[in-house]
């Protein structure tokens, strides 16, 4: 078998455990169901799940690498004349456009499911605060200063993002069409990135050479 396909089948199988654990824990409540009862399921060993998935929180957060390192990625990724500021709102809008998850765009019986759940919570959380410590960490790899100042800037870059999860995940909860949720997160963030502008518009700007 090949590395490429072997990687596919891995990735299929993670996936397909965490899309299992996270209907359980929605049909059940988190703290409700055990490991062992997601492995028998998912048809797999309890070990198989515990090697994919460390934390039991990771079976609903699947994609918490990615998320904690989206925003760091972003800034890494940014056009030359881009600032750092520009890149983090012209990805935000691409997040709207195609109905981003990681938005707080979900169903309401997953809304729900974290909200009933202390733990859940607590690792979303985690995840934010994450994400703007890598956030910081890339900036002041670029810029060669860390401090409070850079530390200060990247929660301010970090900020809609948190702010605009949070709106997104009520809007959730309270079962609003994804559509209208999107519309309604697109003209928030509209206004504050706009706020943002004349402090750290030309932040950053990646030279054209």
């Amino acid at each position: 078998m090949s590395t490429g396909l072997r990687e596919r089948r891995k990735q299929q199988t993670r996936q397909a455990i965490s899309d299992i654990a996270t209907g359980m824990f929605a049909a059940q409540g988190f703290d409700h169901v055990t490991i062992a009862q997601v492995a028998e399921a998912a048809e797999v060993a309890k070990m198989t799940v515990t090697n994919y998935f460390p934390r039991k929180e990771d079976l609903v957060f699947d994609r918490a690498d990615a998320i904690v390192r989206s925003l760091a990625d972003v800034v890494a990724d940014r056009a030359p004349g881009e600032s750092m500021l520009a890149a983090i709102r012209r990805d935000f809008f691409e997040r709207v456009a195609r109905a981003d998850v990681t938005l707080g765009l979900s169903s309401p019986a997953f809304a729900r499911m974290i909200e009933n759940s202390p733990a859940l919570t607590s690792r979303g959380l985690e995840m934010i605060y994450q994400r703007e410590q890598a956030l910081g960490d890339a900036i002041a790899a670029e810029t060669g200063v860390d401090g409070p100042q850079v530390r200060l800037v990247a929660a301010l870059l970090a900020s809609v993002h948190r702010v605009l999860y949070e709106e997104g995940s009520r809007r959730s909860l309270a079962g609003e069409p994804r559509p209208g949720i999107c519309a309604a997160l697109a003209a928030e963030a509209t206004r504050a990135f706009d706020l943002l502008e004349p402090s750290l518009g030309d932040y950053g700007i990646r030279p054209l050479t």
